[in-house]
């Protein structure tokens, strides 16, 4: 099985090979129509993970994550980032009164660390390939949130193989 990414402006295959079926969890990935769901799932996610990430890197870098600060980053207006805090509050992920600074739950800093876990781990695999750290940085943050535990593990056990 294999999965190509897109690094930079140029098409690169990856071919991985995966000795189980976790990794789109074959067995319900038969229909074509489950393959979508996931990807569907994925891009739901990842919004979400964005925000909690950027939460996260404005507390650590400010002390607090403002909502016209989310938006700054984004590079979107300030009613779009409320509509997506509203979602995360509901989600559980982040506390927010009107006016006042968002901050993350527990649950939400878990995803946020997460996150950032498996960006610098596919980070770290495509420099590991030769890809400019410019690059690298770009395209980790796309397929960071596409990426199963099992592709992500045996990205790492290459990493540890091919170093030791």
């Amino acid at each position: 099985m294999g999965l190509t990414f897109l690094i930079g402006s140029q098409s690169f295959q990856l071919w991985l090979k995966i000795k189980t079926a976790e990794c789109l969890d074959v067995e319900q990935a038969e229909s074509p129509l489950n393959k979508f769901q996931r990807t569907r799932l994925d891009h739901s996610q990842e919004l979400n993970e964005d925000y909690v990430e950027l939460i996260d890197d404005l507390v650590r870098e400010s002390g607090s994550a403002r909502i016209t600060d989310i938006a700054t980053n984004l590079n979107v207006s300030t009613v779009t980032v409320s509509k997506r805090i509203r979602k995360l509050v509901i989600a559980g992920l982040v506390e927010a009164e009107k006016y006042k600074t968002v901050q993350l739950t527990p649950e939400g800093k878990n995803i946020a660390d997460k996150s950032r876990e498996r960006h610098e781990q596919v980070q770290s695999f495509l420099l590991f390939l030769g890809v400019s750290k410019e690059t690298a940085e770009i395209d980790a943050e796309g397929i960071e949130h596409h990426c199963s535990e099992e592709t992500l593990n045996a990205m790492m056990k290459y990493l540890r193989d091919t170093q030791s």
